[in-house]
């Protein structure tokens, strides 16, 4: 991989943070108007927003520990189909300390890569009407193929991933996949089946290897995403949205019973209890010293692990596999998560231009040069076709593109939306996984705290 970053899961959850920090909005989301004083230039099929022949344009970015790579490769690009146009970059480690007194004050940048661990409440900020309404922006025609809008040149979910209420608020942009990670160098052919999946790890246990683990004091969260995406598989993705949606009795449907069921043996005959006790980094140690075979996790694994992965250790992926032989969806469907924390502002001065600029980001040659210096994978389909990525990436990659074109891609909100549920999963599946309750009672326990999270009047409620 070119100039690979050390990225870390948190860093991916930043950039993927306006799905998580939905939750935080309190009213029903307006958008704001653009500021009447914008610039105009002359709308036409190559020109939709009119971006006007000059001006200025303020993109504001989060300051990491990587370089910015929007800025690297997007930028230019903006450049030179509109050379008058002026760009000033604004970057901060900082965003909500930096930015929240120009939104009081009226005057802030066009566009905002939202990361870090100060980032602006998204949330509040759609309440009260800072953040650009994208439906034209979504609607317009895609750079590659302007037979096409642009919500529909992206992967399947993409653009599903960006709305509140029905209203698109951010560029989906940044693509991640889910599954069960291992060495390829141990020789595995990935199961497809669940039947399969426990010979191989009836065998790995044989060997001395601890077929199967996850870090039960902080990163419970992996396994439950690992419970949901095989729930969903069985049930399909109407189940899912049941799940988001609050509807009665969707926790205690058979699907998600019947993947508890599965992963309790898993977690009874093929893991080890002590994990319970440890954090993601030890057991990841532990994974890359030959001692646990599988891991449930994101892609951005490989980047966590980067400095201390040995040379005889290759990352690679597999979907969770299939627990019926009617699953709904098909083995390849993955859990993904799509999208971006990233926006333009209602009240720039020049919402043309942070449109052109995010229009630039999802063209195949945007997101091409995105995924080249970064090594992060985007929801433009095939832009990173050719590249040279590293193992982890590639297969991530891979295993977008098969769920993508299967129409399998899961995503939800419900993690984000409602913060109560994410600590009672997080304790119910360690009790589910070490034994302490039944996938009868994890669902019950689910669907428990779901009920109550319904019937909170001080909750606001989304459906998708």
């Amino acid at each position: 991989m070119h100039n690979s970053p050390h990225l870390t899961r948190r860093h991916a959850l930043g950039l993927l943070g306006a799905t998580l920090l939905t939750g935080c909005a309190m009213g029903g989301g307006g958008s704001g108007a653009p500021a009447s004083k914008a610039p105009t230039g002359k709308v036409s099929a190559g020109n939709p927003f009119g971006v006007p022949d000059s001006g200025k344009v303020e993109l504001a970015y989060f300051k990491g520990g990587t370089p910015n790579y929007l800025a690297e490769t997007v930028e230019p690009l903006l450049q030179k189909r509109f050379p008058n146009i002026k760009i000033q970059r604004t970057m901060s480690e900082r965003l909500s300390q930096t930015l929240q007194p120009r939104f009081v004050g009226g005057s802030p940048p066009d566009f905002v890569d939202n990361a870090g661990a100060d980032a602006l409440n998204f949330g509040a900020l759609i309440q009260d009407g800072q953040v650009l309404d994208l439906t034209a922006f979504y609607d317009a025609p895609s750079i590659d193929d302007p037979s096409k809008k642009i919500k529909d040149s992206l992967l399947p979910g993409a653009y599903e991933s960006t709305l509140v209420d029905g209203v698109p608020y951010t560029v989906s942009f940044v693509a991640r996949s889910f599954g069960l990670w291992y060495n390829a160098k141990l020789g595995l052919e990935a199961p497809t089946t669940w039947e399969a999946f426990i010979k191989v790890c009836e065998e790995l246990k044989k060997s001395g290897i601890t077929p199967f683990g996850y870090a039960g004091k902080n990163a419970a969260d992996y396994q439950a995403e690992a419970i949901l995406t095989s729930a969903v598989k069985i049930g399909g993705l109407e189940l899912v949205r049941a799940i988001d949606n609050l509807e009665d009795g969707a926790w205690q449907a058979e699907a998600v019973k019947q993947a508890a069921e599965a992963w309790a043996e898993i977690g009874a005959r093929f893991s080890d209890k002590s994990f319970e006790g440890l954090i993601h980094t030890e057991v990841q140690l532990r994974q890359n010293q030959g001692k646990v075979a599988f891991y449930p996790s994101g892609d951005w694994l490989e980047s966590e692990q980067q400095k201390t992965t040995p040379k005889d250790f290759e990352y690679t992926m597999m979907p969770t596999p299939s627990i019926t032989s009617s699953d709904k969806l098909p083995a390849a469907a993955v859990y993904a998560l799509l999208g971006s924390s990233m926006f333009a502002t209602a009240k720039g001065q020049n919402p043309a231009v942070a449109q052109e600029f995010m229009r630039l980001m999802v063209s195949k040659a945007g997101a091409r040069a995105y995924t080249q210096a970064s090594g992060w994978l985007t929801t433009v389909p095939g832009a990173a076709d050719g590249l040279e990525l590293s193992p982890g990436t590639l297969v991530s990659q891979r295993a977008l593109a098969a769920a993508g074109e299967a129409k399998a891609l899961i995503t939800w909100k419900w993690n984000g939306w409602y913060q109560p549920l994410l600590t009672e999963i997080r304790d119910a599946t360690n009790a589910l996984m070490y034994g302490r309750a039944t996938a009868a009672e994890f669902t019950e326990r689910m669907q428990k705290k779901a009920d109550e999270v319904k019937a909170d009047p001080a909750v606001k409620k989304y459906q998708r």
